[in-house]
């Protein structure tokens, strides 16, 4: 059996990279002065130098100051400008190019202006709150690394406040008020709503053990509801719609409904056949998201193992690796990348929940993906593909 090593890089290196609408983006970095970097950082620990975040490339630079206030210097000679929210609770990271001459308000300093990430934020929590500075700092990291990465898959990713009202995305994070109605963390007409309580480990914890939900995360929130964003963007309505349909099923079924008797009655017992979490087996929308999601979550660790050059030749594991005839259809170019990249994180995950148990933490990933559950990963993959305009 191949070792893990030889998945990672050989699979992914030579196997998955053609098949990818982009160039394969990992999560490690290096300073220029050698020091190790990763996605977060403002500063090298190392040497000092100021870093930033360019979403385009998908590279964390060093700086060095510009000859004008607020502006930022990388080795190339490009010159950025910092996100407006640098300098408050969310920290961001992430760099803008410096504004042509022509769009200056006048000579000398530049306006601050938000990012790709922060222009999406409607409704942030109240920042005269130090619970609520707490919240966002800890959201806007989970937030990051969903919009990097959906910019990195070439999905189309646009402000529904000043770029694309009607087709844009948008985030209101929200704190349950006494006397109000619920706040419901959820997805509608492109906003996603997230109760910032889901920031507080202790009451995600409570909440992740009352609702069955072994891996209820603030990253999985907000993959699962974009995944919800998406499905209006990129499948209602489209020739993706009826494949969809007779793969994951029929959405014009109850849904509230379905949802009142998942709470009520709990999963069907079969839905590990079927389905990559129990929550999925509630409706086909919920299918959706959740297979979204963790294509999304699959998707980033497998990045994130190759970009560190994950080694792990000496373990043995005796995985048996998903056949192309899981999929239900013929093979096309694509396809071996695509079983690459699953026998990959079958094996990948594996190893990190026998990490996790080595530290007496739980799974970290507590998924077993069935046939059925690949095929649907499989499709999620495709509509992928096809938004960044790399074809089916």
């Amino acid at each position: 059996m191949e070792r893990l090593h030889e998945t990672l890089s050989q699979q992914l290196g030579r196997s998955l990279k053609p098949s990818l609408p982009v160039p394969q983006r990992g999560r490690a970095y290096r300073c220029r002065c050698g020091q190790p970097l990763f996605f977060g950082n403002n500063q090298c620990l190392k040497c000092g130098v100021a870093l930033g975040f360019e979403p385009d490339s998908g590279l964390l630079l060093p700086l060095d100051p510009g000859a004008e206030p607020g502006v930022w210097v990388a080795a190339d000679g490009a010159e950025y400008t910092r996100c407006a929210n640098h300098d408050n609770a969310a920290l961001c990271n992430w760099l803008l190019p410096r504004p042509a001459p022509a769009e200056a308000p006048a000579r000398g300093a530049f306006v601050q202006t938000l990012c790709r990430c922060c222009r999406l934020n409607r409704v942030i929590p109240d920042q005269t709150d130090p619970a609520g500075r707490e919240a966002w700092a800890s959201i806007e990291v989970a937030k990051r690394r969903l919009v990097s990465q959906l910019i990195a898959l070439g999905l189309p990713v646009a402000s529904k406040l000043s770029e694309d009202w009607a087709h844009g995305l948008a985030f209101d994070f929200l704190r349950q008020m006494r006397g109000a109605p619920p706040v419901i963390t959820g997805h509608a007409g492109g906003i996603v709503t997230l109760n910032i309580e889901e920031a507080d480990d202790e009451v995600r914890e409570r909440l992740r053990r009352a609702l069955r939900e072994p891996n209820r995360t603030l990253l999985g929130h907000l993959r699962h509801e974009v995944g919800h964003y998406y499905w209006d963007r990129l499948v209602e309505g489209t020739p993706w719609h009826e494949p969809w349909r007779a793969l994951f099923g029929d959405e014009t079924w109850d849904y509230q409904g379905a949802l009142q008797r998942h709470y009520r009655d709990g999963p069907p017992w079969d839905w590990p056949a079927r389905h990559v979490s129990a929550y999925a087996a509630s409706h086909p929308w919920e299918d959706w998201a959740e297979t979204w999601a963790h294509y999304l979550h699959m998707r980033d660790a497998l990045d994130t193992a190759s970009g560190f050059g994950l080694d792990a030749s000496d373990v043995d594991l005796d995985t048996e690796p998903f056949s192309p005839e899981v999929l239900g259809m013929a093979p096309d170019a694509q396809t071996p990348a695509f079983m690459a990249a699953v026998n990959a994180w079958v094996e990948l995950s594996a190893l990190l929940n026998e990490l996790a148990r080595s530290m007496g933490q739980p799974d970290i990933c507590p998924f077993v993906l069935s046939p059925v559950a690949v095929r649907k990963l499989h499709f999620v993959h495709r509509v992928v593909r096809a938004a960044a305009g790399a074809g089916p």
